[in-house]
């Protein structure tokens, strides 16, 4: 048996829903985010869980926490190398602004795709050997479940049936001899549904994620 990982992204802050981008900023949940979180959770209740892990920044570290809260396991242990991608100097503009302000896509400071893959499968290599044939709530941020979905199945976080929404379940196998996390398919009722849970598109959320 596999070490099973359900990615979910962290519930809506204000800046997600004022359309600037967050990186790594610590904006917290708003309320709308906590409701999110908390649907999330019952949807998750569906199942049997082992841990929940978060990344250390305040909107998904609370995420995780309703979550656990509802499974009834402990609070979430936390990780750095599951932090969003920081934006350099792009954070807390809008997609706009950093148009106005970097017409060459050239933003001082943001993290390259590679770097966020490599730290993100780190840890969720780390976490997979901690919790060894469990399943795991992974609450993290939109860019780095992007990084591990293209990277298992290239493109697939680039089109519409496959966004990742606030509070959206993403389900992987961790496999130890490819040292990656494998997308499982969304077929399953409850990653069906984890589609519905959040609101905009994941480009209408992020939408520099989807230029550089």
């Amino acid at each position: 048996m596999t070490t099973l990982l359900y990615l979910v992204r962290h519930g809506e802050t204000d800046w997600n829903a004022q359309r600037r981008i967050q990186g790594a900023t610590d904006i917290p949940l708003n309320d709308t985010g906590r409701r999110q979180a908390a649907a999330t959770a019952e949807l998750l209740s569906r199942r049997r869980f082992d841990a929940v892990v978060s990344s250390t920044l305040s909107r998904a570290a609370e995420t995780g926490a309703v979550i656990a809260r509802r499974l009834g396991l402990a609070d979430p242990v936390g990780y750095d190398g599951l932090r969003e991608r920081s934006y350099g100097e792009a954070e807390g503009l809008t997609d706009a602004e950093v148009r106005a302000r970097y017409p060459d896509d050239d933003v001082p400071g943001r993290e390259s795709h590679a770097a966020v893959l490599a730290r993100a499968t780190e840890t969720l290599a780390e976490v997979a050997v901690r919790y060894d044939q469990g399943a795991v709530v992974v609450a993290t941020h939109g860019a780095v479940i992007r990084s591990i979905v293209n990277a298992s199945a290239p493109g697939t976080a680039d089109r519409g049936t496959a966004l990742i929404r606030n509070g959206s379940v993403h389900a992987f196998r961790w496999d130890p001899e490819l040292f990656r996390a494998e997308l499982v398919r969304f077929d399953d009722p409850l990653d069906e549904l984890s589609e519905a849970t959040g609101g905009d598109a994941f480009v209408a959320q992020n939408p520099l994620e989807r230029r550089s």
